[in-house]
Order: structure tokens, then sequence, then C-alpha cells
């Protein structure tokens, strides 16, 4: 079971202290996350939640769990009470375009975190992982150790989201260029490890020999590397993740997972958060572009050791 302790959260959310009076702060903080199941949105959240109350703010956290509905339900709400600045890693590309838009008209600036929205101009920001980099990154790491001949399945997000087309173009923009990489399945699994782990155990009854599998997060990655162990077609079997979370890291540990992609969100959430207080105070962005991309970083067995905290890499 995936635990993240209120320390290594602090660690993670609060490396510096911020100069802010939280006296003069106050009011709410409206923070909407997909779902906390996953380790990467729990600390989006989390993060988000104590940079906040670090400044002297009340802060939420809630969860649509990608569904649009909830989400309008959860904006309205944060419009309701007054909310100073909402923090939302939004439900949909498309639509999601509306709620940020009602809020936005209401006087409720909002910055959007990790995923993006197909409009620009309505939110005060749009803090993401420059998922193009982490792909290519991650193929090239993947497409190195497999060599240039394979037999591999290949995990989508929920295409719903803008970054699983991105990781997915940005894999196959690396890996065809090797014509011996055969590419035996591509399946949809939604960022979830259990449909990860249903979507593996077909796979394999319909293609008797996989070499690799590169995933579109790290959730889906471990629900394949569970059916394979299950089947007993783990070892010599190459998987590739990408968001950089705590059961990945252990999995590289074990010698389960070849690498992870680290998506800086212990970063972003944080700096959102610094970025809404701004706003707050000044009536501006603190930074000029709306959309703001964060490099992501390789975690492999050289430097595993250095991941200090749920989404952290120390230098």
């Amino acid at each position: 079971m995936f635990k993240i302790t209120k320390r290594a959260l602090l660690a993670a959310a609060v490396s510096m202290p911020l100069m802010a009076s939280s006296a003069w702060a106050e009011g709410l903080i409206s923070i909407i996350v997909n779902d906390p199941a996953n380790p990467y949105w729990f600390t989006e959240g989390e993060v988000a939640r104590a940079t906040a109350e670090e400044l002297g703010y009340t802060a939420n956290v809630s969860a649509h769990r990608g569904d649009t509905n909830v989400e309008s339900n959860l904006v309205d709400a944060a419009i309701t009470n007054g909310a100073a600045a909402i923090i939302l890693d939004p439900a949909n590309a498309d639509g999601s375009v509306g709620v940020v838009r009602r809020a936005t008209e209401a006087g409720i600036p909002v910055f959007l975190v990790n995923a993006e929205i197909n409009e620009a101009g309505i939110a005060i920001a749009q803090l993401v992982s420059n998922n193009a980099q982490g792909a290519a990154l991650g193929a090239v790491t993947w497409q190195g150790i497999v060599g240039e001949e394979a037999k591999y399945v290949e995990f989508f997000g929920n295409p719903s989201d803008n970054n699983a087309a991105t990781r997915s173009n940005g894999y196959n923009t690396v890996l065809s260029q090797y014509p011996g990489l055969e590419k035996v399945a591509e399946e949809v699994a939604n960022w979830d490890r259990t449909q990860g782990y249903n979507r593996m155990q077909s796979i394999m009854q319909a293609n008797p020999e996989i070499d690799a599998v590169i995933s579109g997060n790290d959730e889906m990655a471990l629900g394949a590397i569970a059916a394979l162990k299950e089947a007993g077609r783990l070892e010599g079997t190459i998987i590739g993740g990408f968001d950089g979370s705590p059961d990945a890291v252990d999995a590289i540990k074990a010698g389960e997972m070849a690498y992870t992609v680290l998506q800086p969100v212990a970063v972003f959430s944080r700096e959102a958060v610094i970025q809404a207080d701004y706003y707050i105070k000044n009536g501006e962005p603190m930074v000029a572009e709306e959309k703001q991309l964060f490099d992501c970083l390789l975690i492999t067995p050289d430097n595993v050791d250095q991941y200090t905290a749920p989404f952290t890499l120390s230098n």
C-alpha cells in the first residue's frame, strides 16, 4: 500500500521558506485534483495545500476523478465559497474550458496544473510537465536498453488528456526510426493500474512473445508488471514508466522496472500556489507566459538512491 508521510510531503513541498506574511494573506484557495488514489495526484494536492497554508491561506483539496460533471460542481462550490484562487488539474482538455471560464468570469483566478485545456487566455497560468521532452527522454532510454529488435507493447493514458497523446507521439517519433521494433499492441488503460493489469493479461494471451513494455505512466506499467509476474513472464521483459512515483522507484530497486521519467509535480504544484498568491496580492501574473513547461528527469538504477521524497530527485 502506498503511503506518504507528512514529513515526506513537507520535504517535497517546503524545501525553502516563503517570505510572505501569513497575517496579510487570508482567504480560501480551492485545490481540485483528479484522483488522490493515484500517488501522483495525491502529492499534487497535498503539496499545493501545504504551500497555501504556509502562505497563510485556508486550503481545501477535492477530487473530480476525471468526471467533468463533478468538476463543474466543485468549481461552482469554490465560486460560492468566495475562493481567492482555484488550483485545478483539469478533467478534460476540451470539457474543462467552460468551468475555467466560469470561475474567471466570477473574478476568481484559475491556475491549471499537470494538464492543459485547449484554450488560452482564460486561465492565469497553465503549469505542466514538459511531456514531449520527457517522452523523448524515456523513449531514447528505453530503446538503448531494448536494442534495435523487439516485440513490444505500449500503454496509452486517458485519451481526453492531451498528455496521453503527447507522450505516445514522443515515443513513436523515436521508436519509429528502428524498423526492428515491432509494436504488437497499443492499449488504452486510462492511467490506471488495474486496467494495465487486465489489458496486459489479454495481450499476453494473443502474443506469446513480448520483449518489452513502454507505458504512458507508472500506474499502467505497474499493472503490466503484476500481470507479467503472475504469468511468470516478467524476467527478461524491459518495462519503462512515466511519473516517478514511489511504487515505480521501488520497482526499479527490485529490478522489475528499467526506469521511470520523473514529472516534477512537487515543484509545479508548489509554484502554482506561489503564483496564485502573487496574483491575489498584485492583480497581475507573476510569470508573463501562461503556459509554463517544467522539464522531466530520468530515474534509473544509477540514481534511484537520490529519490529523497515523493516525486523529488535530489542532485
